[in-house]
Parts: C-alpha cells; structure tokens; sequence
C-alpha cells in the first residue's frame, strides 16, 4: 500500500523578517497552494496563521500601517507594559477591530495549524493546536512571539511561555513526528547562514536568571540552529523538503519600522515563492 501524502507547511520566526515569509504565503494563496498542517514559530506563528484563515495581504498591510504606532512596536510600550509589542493592541485591538482576523474562516479551514512556544520552566518547546483563531489561540501566538529581554513570560494552559525560537526555531522534526511527510519549509535567512554567539546570549541569559533551564537553552541557541540549518539542509539535498529561502540577507532590523523596507521584504518573499512555483508544484504533486 502506498503511504499517504501529508503535505505541511513549517514557518520559521524572525520577527519582521517574517514579511519575507507573508510575501512567500500570499502567492500561496493566491496560486491555491494548500497544505494539510502547518506550523509557525514567533513571527511564522503571528503572520503565518492568515494562511489558515486565507487572508492574502493582511499581514503586510497592518504592518505597514502600525509599524510607526507607538502602541505597536516601541520602547514606550516596553517601559510602560513590559512588552515592546504592547499587549493590548496587537492581540486585542487589532486583531478584533482595526484589521480583523477572519476567525470563521480559520475555524472552517481543515487545514490544522500549530504554533510552539518555549516552557521558561523547562526549556522545551511545547505546541499547541488552533482550533478557531480565538482569545485562546491568540495567547498561544502572542507566547510563541514573546522575545526575551523584550516581552513578559505569557500565562496559558499551565505554562509559563516566551518564544518558541529559544528551542525549537524550525520545528520540522514536530510536524515529521504528527506524519506530515512532503514538508514546504519557509526560512527567513539565506543559504549558509549560521548563528554565532553573541552579546545577545549571555544578555538574555541574565535576564532569565529566575529560569536557569530556559537561560541555558537561549545560551545554546545557536547550537541548536546550526544544527537545524544542517538537517533542513541534508532534507533538502533528499528531496524529502522543499525549502524556501531568501537569495541573500534580508537587511533589515527585527524591529523594522519603515513601511518601505517592509514592503521591499515582502516583496522579496513574493518574487522568490514566484520564481520557485513551478519546481513547488512539482514537488507537492508527484
């Protein structure tokens, strides 16, 4: 008997180089590439969940359109609130009234969605299911986005939370393990990129202090995602992932604020995704 065909989607993080990532998913959308599962960490959490509720160009339009609101993205809203992405505006305000999520359509979409976050308890990544893009699975996005030094520790279902990048950046061996075996990966570094330790390491492990375990993984990071970028790698010379990528570095911040160079990204993800359809094709239909 044949194995039957699972086709997953996995969203790296990156906070605003995730616009690389919107870019890739809108010619998706647009193209009627679908996916049985997918899976984002961080930014591929927050911005990827409008493939399941099929909203081509959100993401990149809040974006431009918030990027300079002080409640969005500043150090305001992190000396006020304790999250440099304030709380109330981008998980509330936003979502429900200013662009709204189309949670009927996300809830209907068979398409299954996960986002991981790290467990500051433990260290480890923990996932959740979405079910219907509500108050519940916004908390879990907003944990799995939460960064270090920049964001309060997020409360839900019995764990103490902050980004899913800390443990898992590209969770690709989760979405094997549920049996999604014909993987899309959506990386948002170019070819041959690897992390190096640096002042942001030993940063964050002072900040977690209180969370020796979650202090040690973030340490380790880089390890961790070296190691991954060899795997993706190995899968993508077997053939057994599709990988998507930038041609070169991004060049931009992670806290990018100027409309221009969102769209310059965005635009990159599309071009790339554009480029590669036909080869895309291939592969999910063989």
């Amino acid at each position: 008997m044949a194995e039957m065909i699972k086709k997953g989607l996995i969203m790296e993080g990156g906070a605003m180089l995730g616009m690389f990532t919107c870019g890739v998913i809108d010619v998706f959308m647009e193209n009627d590439i679908v996916f049985d599962g997918a899976i984002g960490i961080s930014a591929g959490a927050v911005f990827g969940c409008n493939i399941k509720s099929k909203q081509i160009g959100r993401a990149i339009r809040y974006n431009k359109k918030y990027c300079k609101d002080k409640r969005y993205c500043s150090i305001r809203s992190l000396i006020k609130t304790g999250d440099l992405y304030e709380e109330e505006f981008c998980y509330h305000e936003l979502p429900q009234k200013l662009d709204p999520f189309d949670t009927e359509t996300f809830k209907n979409n068979p398409m299954e969605f996960y986002v991981g976050a790290t467990d500051i308890m433990t260290g480890k990544c923990v996932y959740h299911k979405c079910i219907d893009g509500k108050d519940h699975d916004i908390k879990w996005m907003q944990a799995s986005a939460s960064m270090p030094m920049v964001s309060k520790p997020v409360s839900v279902d019995g764990h103490l939370l902050l980004d899913g990048g800390i443990s898992d950046s590209v969770p690709y061996e989760y979405m094997e393990n549920l049996g999604y075996n014909r993987n899309v990966i959506i990386l948002t570094k170019p070819d041959g990129y690897r992390r190096k330790r640096g002042l942001e390491s030993y940063m964050a492990r002072l900040a977690l202090f209180k969370y020796p375990v979650a202090a040690k993984a973030m340490f380790n990071r880089c390890e961790m995602y070296n190691r991954q970028m060899e795997e993706i790698k190995e899968r993508e010379n077997k053939k057994t992932s599709f990988v998507i990528r930038p041609s070169e570095a991004l060049g931009i911040s992670r806290t990018e604020n100027d409309p221009q160079e969102l769209e310059r990204v965005y635009r990159m993800g599309r071009k790339e995704a554009e480029r590669r359809l036909p080869e895309l094709r291939s592969f999910l239909d063989d």
